[in-house]
């Protein structure tokens, strides 16, 4: 038999030549699991940061810096003992700009807290380093909770709720292949507020 003749009957490298074709897919497969894990992962961190966030904006200062102080009897002329009614104060929903937009007749008289808005995004941050300003939103709304001329702290008690948006996750195998980045879900976590003041929380 000629040499040529052995060479296209060897079957000395057949298997190198199957392992590199199944190998693209079984990096693919690898990467695709640590990905996986690396996203659950991260969910978690940014789930948790977001819950520690909304924790700590219910017992520190208020972002709406005049709802912490503003007497609904006083100045609003909603009589002592009873609940702020909606029309007075509904809600508002604060950035790392301003808080709006805002509900109710309260609205003129609201300010903006910047430190306390850092404050929350510096916590959240300490949990899940990824979140910047531009991914916190924080919500304060009217339940019915408090009253008019409350002598120990905001006359409404809102519902307080911390949303996390526009996290990217970003795979390791779009390092590999070219996969794209793409969006986590939005997160959000609620509590009612505390005392609402005072910048150290448990």
């Amino acid at each position: 038999m000629t040499m040529l003749g052995r060479l296209l009957t060897s079957e000395r490298a057949a298997s190198a030549a199957e392992f590199a074709l199944v190998l693209p897919l079984l990096l693919i497969f690898l990467f695709g699991i640590i990905d996986v894990g690396r996203f659950m992962w991260e969910y978690n961190e940014a789930e948790k940061a977001t819950q520690m966030g909304a924790r700590y904006a219910v017992v520190t200062d208020l972002v709406p810096a005049g709802l912490s102080t503003y007497s609904f009897a006083i100045s609003g002329g909603i009589p002592e003992g009873t609940a702020v009614p909606v029309s007075s104060f509904g809600s508002t929903t604060c950035n790392k700009t301003s808080c709006s937009p805002c509900t109710g007749s309260f609205c003129g008289s609201i300010g903006y807290n910047g430190t306390a808005f850092t404050n929350i995004v510096n916590r959240m941050a300490d949990m899940y380093p990824a979140i910047t300003a531009d991914n916190v939103k924080v919500e304060y709304q009217n339940v019915g909770l408090g009253f008019s001329g409350n002598p120990d702290g905001p006359d409404v008690a809102p519902l307080v709720t911390v949303r996390l948006t526009g996290m990217e996750f970003t795979p390791i195998t779009t390092l590999l292949f070219g996969a794209p980045s793409f969006s986590m879900p939005d997160i959000r976590a609620a509590l009612t507020l505390e005392d609402g003041s005072g910048s150290v929380a448990n």
